[in-house]
């Protein structure tokens, strides 16, 4: 537990199109909202002339500046330039994607007139970094440690791969999480007080791009997943996409035109079509309206919901196969499950509903807990238990037990590349097993060990995870050397292998680190200093906007200031027609000038000060008795009143004497 007076843990779902981020406060998850006051955080981040936007203003531009605007960077993480899912889904995005060192995918974006290339890691490291500014203006201090969640069925790669963007976002990540786990916990937690005996609970979680199933037990605060299945590549943004191909192909039998090169309609396109698979999830159809689409042409279009089933039904019947598979390793008939549980915006769609209930005989799906929120309450709850929050009472939380799962199966390469299994898919976490393997040709003194995870009998078809070598074992004739080999599993999901000849005494072993397409340190390093590089870039800018707005709220407090009777009565013409030159030329100076440095525009705003305040402070001190009331001038609001020193954010800037 964390001392006295530390600040809390959080938990993040780090999503493919929104991210969610929670805390533990005033004993109860608090999901936080952002600083639109949206409880859920688009997980964009674009990149301009000027600036970098992440999240509600990264996708608000994202029509206008379509080549520039990341998404779906959890789509990329952890994955190789030539998987085809990659290489599926690079022919969808407006924004380029480049093989990289290490055959790893870099996304190109153009940043202040010149191309980047960021990793992955880097995009989620910049959502991250959002959903830990979020929290931090939440909770009034820094915040260091966080839980953040992953799909169940991500590989090794892609769940260290998700714990680098976390240190690259400068977070300690406690733990890497399963969604439908986190999920689980936040329904358990909601069912605590009428849950009696043991129930058993299927969690459906199906989001913008990824998708998962998992069967838990849950007994007295005691959660044991039983079995994990799914697919890391699907999801809401297939179905957005099918609907694209559909209006593409319409416009074009319309007006003989091809807009699937075009960035910006496209992205224009699948916006509309977002909105409208949100509206066919309670209307039977809806209407697409898009002015000036592509060469000045309006669209206009109608899709049923009929048609939106018919074009994805193939997807939507992909989500049954995982729920069959889940089950058969869970080892329960599906009479057994007391609750389906239904988690990500894309279970809203009547049609996966339908066909979820089919499965299940008609049983009503559980929808109390909130499909977008539900994985950040279950990952603060376990960011509360492993990362504590000071003087918090946890009084609700402290006996919840956790036995996860390991998603994928763990073994090593044997003769013919074939896939031996030393700890299977869905075993409980920890774990540690053994199995005892034989030389494979006579007086063979080294033996090399290749450590793989995956489901497919050969081994190269599954995901290489790491290597070792066993060196100095007796000659003997083959099968006759016996060497164990042990798999060791951690909580956190680390792997350690070790072999040892038993005869011999020889022994070598390896922490499977995953350093094939993982960053190294100095990648990691450099990226962190990057991102505190854009940091700083971020709050220098903020400066230049509240200097300029500052400027300009100055130039037309002035302005106003002068309309008012009891001011401009005591004016001398001079004095006006100074001051009315001021302010234009301020204003001129603006418009000419939108991208001047901050310093420029705070010196302009001195030249107006130096020019106003020493007319206004005569006003007031005045021998002939003509003060002017306070309570004469008009309301001024912020740094920006002609009132106010420049900093100043409230009051005067003078003091005011009584005249004699």
């Amino acid at each position: 537990m964390a001392g006295e007076g530390e600040v809390p843990a959080i938990g993040i779902d780090l999503g493919t199109t929104n991210s969610c981020v929670a805390v533990w406060q005033h004993d109860r998850v608090e999901i936080i909202p952002n600083d639109q006051g949206n409880r859920t955080t688009p997980s964009y981040v674009a990149f301009t002339n000027a600036e970098r936007l992440i999240g509600d203003a990264a996708k608000n531009q994202v029509a206008m500046n379509p080549v520039n605007t990341v998404f779906d960077a959890k789509r990329l993480i952890g994955r190789s330039f030539s998987d085809s899912c990659v290489q599926d889904d690079i022919k969808l995005w407006p924004f380029k994607v480049i093989r990289g060192p290490g055959d790893k995918p870099m996304i190109v974006v153009t940043h202040k007139g010149k191309e980047k290339q960021f990793a992955a890691e880097e995009i989620s490291s910049m959502v991250l970094g959002k959903m830990k500014e979020i929290a931090e203006a939440y909770v009034g201090s820094t915040v260091k440690n966080a839980v953040v969640t992953v799909p169940a069925y991500f590989n090794d790669s892609q769940r260290q791969a998700t714990k680098d963007a976390g240190v690259i976002a400068g977070l300690n990540v406690l733990r890497i999480i399963k969604e439908p786990t986190a999920a689980a916990i936040a329904y358990g937690l909601d069912k605590k007080s009428n849950c009696k005996g043991k129930i058993n609970v299927l969690v459906f979680d199906l989001g913008g791009g990824t998708f998962d199933v998992s069967v838990l037990t849950i007994e007295e605060g005691f959660f044991e997943v039983k079995a994990t299945a799914g697919d890391t590549h699907l999801g809401g943004e297939d179905f957005d996409n099918r609907m694209v191909d559909h209006f593409v192909q319409e416009f074009k039998r319309r007006h003989n035109k091809d807009i699937s090169g075009s960035p910006r309609p496209l992205r224009r396109l699948r916006t509309a079509c977002e909105r409208a698979k949100r509206a066919l999830s309670s209307a039977a159809q809806t209407s697409t309206e898009i002015d000036a689409l592509f060469d000045g042409i309006d669209f206009q279009s109608t899709i049923t919901r009929p048609r939106f089933e018919e074009l994805n039904m193939d997807l939507f019947s992909k989500c049954i196969d995982p729920v069959k598979d889940c089950l058969r390793d869970a080892k329960m008939d599906k009479i057994e499950v007391h609750d389906v549980v239904l988690v990500g915006g894309s279970t809203r769609i009547p049609k996966v509903q339908e066909l979820l209930q089919e499965f299940f005989n008609g049983k009503e799906l559980c929808k109390s807990i909130n499909q977008d929120e539900a994985v950040a309450y279950g990952a603060a709850v376990q960011a509360v238990l492993l990362g504590g929050t000071g003087n918090e009472n946890i009084q609700k939380v402290q006996d919840l037990v956790l036995v996860d799962v390991t998603p994928l199966s763990l073994g090593v390469q044997t003769i013919g590349e074939v896939m031996s299994v030393v700890i299977p898919r869905n075993t409980p976490i920890p774990a540690r097993k053994e199995r005892v393997f034989h030389t494979s040709s006579d007086n063979q003194t080294v033996v090399a060990f290749r450590v793989f995870e995956g489901e497919r009998a050969r081994s190269t078809d599954n995901y290489f995870l790491g290597k070792f070598k066993l060196h100095g074992i007796p000659p003997a004739p083959k099968g006759v050397p016996k060497i164990n080999v042990c798999f060791d599993l951690d909580a956190n999901g680390m792997l350690h292998v070790s072999a040892e000849d038993k005869f011999a005494g020889q022994k070598n072993q390896i922490t499977i680190t995953n350093d094939k397409g993982r960053l190294s340190k100095e990648q990691i390093e450099r990226m962190v200093q990057e991102a505190m590089k854009f940091k700083y870039e971020d709050e220098q800018f903020k400066k230049k906007v509240k200097a300029k707005i500052g400027l300009e709220d100055y130039a037309y407090n002035m302005k106003n200031t002068m309309k008012v009777d009891s001011i401009s009565s005591q004016l001398s013409p001079a004095e006006k027609e100074k001051i009315e030159d001021a302010i234009e030329d301020a204003v001129e100076w603006l418009a000419r000038n939108q991208h001047a440095e901050t310093y420029e525009f705070e010196e302009k705003r001195s030249e107006l000060e130096s020019i106003w305040n020493p007319i206004i402070l005569e006003i007031y001190r005045s021998a002939d008795g003509g003060r002017v009331p306070i309570q004469d001038h008009p309301p001024f609001t912020g740094s920006g009143s002609p009132f106010t020193e420049s900093g100043s954010s409230s009051g005067f800037g003078f003091k005011l004497e009584e005249v004699d």
